[in-house]
């Protein structure tokens, strides 16, 4: 076992020394050309890190670090060629993706239900059968700076976390192999993730829904001290953990969807009313813990 796990760091070491790595920066700036509360930022990357913060400008600020890895030299010029920014610009809402010839960036209807659908953008990694690999590694790290009103939505997959300082607008983040940090938050907030902790703090209390979710990650929320919410929580092998002594546990709810399937039913009985209630605050984990707390000062 030993001499196998000695081949294979020999083999990982040498394969990283033969590789040829390639790093450029890309600065773009935005502008809304139908400005609105309703403006929002939607960056859709795969490999790589998203940092987003809020600065009293009125445009959009893009700094991105482009890597590009390759055995030969004719594997990262191809790379360097195929792995661009895709831009989308629909007036009101900027969308930045990641271009390459293994994905499709489409908008999509997505079924909700038995009858509603809803229209979102994604990543199709469909190729009409035929299976695609890049012969090369590449990730790009997104570092932003935002009108502090804007609403964002970010999403990354590989190789990176995604950050949030200091925005005032709706924030949506998911990812998959990577941590969630929202900083200083004043509205409703989405974070999910599967392999990673998300990390919350609030700068004024939630008026509106929020949602928190880790499959294999603890889940850290913080909120200023006299939150008013009603919560639900749900844990396979985790705890919830509170320094909040209003909290009142609520009656078993039965939830009642359809879908194509038929009628789903879930059980809750892991509801609270924090305070006098309020916003509803949805925190779920798999292996892992969740921390509700109330700052102390």
């Amino acid at each position: 076992m030993k001499r196998n796990l000695w081949l294979v760091l020999v083999v990982g070491m040498y394969a990283q020394l033969g590789a040829q790595t390639h790093t450029e920066k890309i600065n773009k700036e935005f502008a809304f050309e139908k400005r609105g509360s309703h403006n929002a930022l939607m960056i859709a990357n795969i490999n790589g890190n998203i940092k987003v913060e809020a600065y009293p400008g009125d445009k959009i600020q893009v700094e991105i670090t482009k890597r590009i890895q390759g055995k030969t030299n004719e594997r990262l010029e191809k790379g360097k060629t195929e792995i661009q920014l895709g831009v989308i610009d629909l007036a009101d809402t900027i969308i930045l993706y990641v271009s390459s010839p293994c994905n499709h960036f489409e908008k999509s209807n997505a079924r909700e239900g038995r009858t509603q659908r809803s229209t979102t953008w994604r990543y199709s990694w469909e190729q009409h059968g035929r299976s695609c690999h890049e012969s090369y590694d590449y990730a790009m790290d997104f570092l932003v700076k935002v009108p502090s009103s804007l609403n964002v939505l970010l999403s990354t997959i590989n190789e990176g976390d995604i950050v949030v300082e200091n925005v005032k607008g709706v924030v949506t983040a998911h990812n998959i192999n990577g941590s969630i940090r929202l900083y200083n938050l004043m509205r409703e907030a989405e974070a999910s993730t599967i392999n990673g902790d998300v990390d919350v703090e609030y700068a004024q209390n939630p008026q509106s829904d929020c949602r928190f979710y880790s499959l294999n990650g603890d889940i850290n929320a913080l909120f200023q001290k006299g939150l008013t919410a009603s919560m639900s929580f749900e844990s396979f092998n985790g705890s919830l953990y509170t320094n909040i002594d209003k909290l009142e546990h609520l009656p078993t709810q039965v939830e009642k969807k359809n879908n194509d399937k038929g009628i789903k039913y879930k059980v809750n009985n892991n509801r609270y009313k924090i305070g006098a209630g309020g916003a509803f605050l949805d925190f779920e984990t798999f292996n892992g813990n969740v921390y509700v707390k109330e700052k102390t000062n």
